[in-house]
């Protein structure tokens, strides 16, 4: 089994020590941190299945969660080293919709976007509209970044993107989520949308250099 099918089974089997010593072995030989949590994502899209499917209990599907959190610990410095640039950036407000309490995605980008310099408001998850509203009232922020995993999300969206633009924010949202797409991001009213942490973190510097006027 190589490398990454190995960190994929270990997490996905609940397996906490033999995924910890499988990324410190990763990063020791040099291999690209973000390589290691698109596995780790993996293995936590296997735990989320095998609780829908009840082979695991909640306990299960927390202590992924737990295992997950230990490696962005191991993975958080070499991406800080490798991705930290000098220039001053923007100003992201991030939070997961009311109804909806998943946050890995979420958490991911808030620890990129702060590796590119940028200032990030964590809203945290189940977030009402009218909190995303006041957030935006206080922190002024570039880019709102509405997350969402679950259906219901998709509605809460809508809502709070809605509320934001009948009260003069006409900054970009952008919708992330594993499942969203062009529909969905039509549908909610969003500018953008983005299923992969990379891609957002891309998108948001492009964004906020083009209101810059940075070539």
């Amino acid at each position: 089994m190589d490398a990454r099918m190995a960190l994929i089974s270990a997490i996905a089997d609940l397996e906490e020590e033999k995924a910890l010593q499988l990324v410190r072995r990763r990063l020791a030989a040099g291999e690209d941190p973000m390589a290691i949590i698109e596995d780790s994502q993996e293995g936590m899209r296997l735990v989320g299945l095998n609780y829908e499917r009840q082979n695991y209990f909640l306990a299960g599907l927390i202590m992924g969660g737990e295992i997950f959190r230990q490696i962005m610990e191991l993975v958080k410095p070499r991406i800080e080293s490798n991705l930290c640039p000098g220039q001053a950036t923007g100003r992201v407000l991030l939070g997961t919709v009311q109804g909806d309490i998943h946050d890995l995605g979420k958490n991911i980008v808030n620890m990129l976007l702060s590796c590119r310099r940028f200032t990030v408001c964590d809203l945290g998850v189940d977030v009402p509209p009218r909190v995303f509203l006041h957030a935006v009232e206080d922190v002024h922020p570039d880019i709102v970044g509405l997350s969402g995993l679950m259906t219901i999300s998709y509605d809460y969206m809508r809502e709070t993107v809605a509320l934001l633009r009948e009260h003069g924010y006409r900054m970009p949202v952008i919708i992330g989520g594993s499942l969203v797409n062009e529909n969905i991001c039509r549908y909610v009213g969003a500018d953008y949308w983005a299923t992969d942490a990379m891609r957002g973190i891309e998108l948001c510097e492009r964004l906020v250099a083009q209101s810059q006027n940075v070539p």
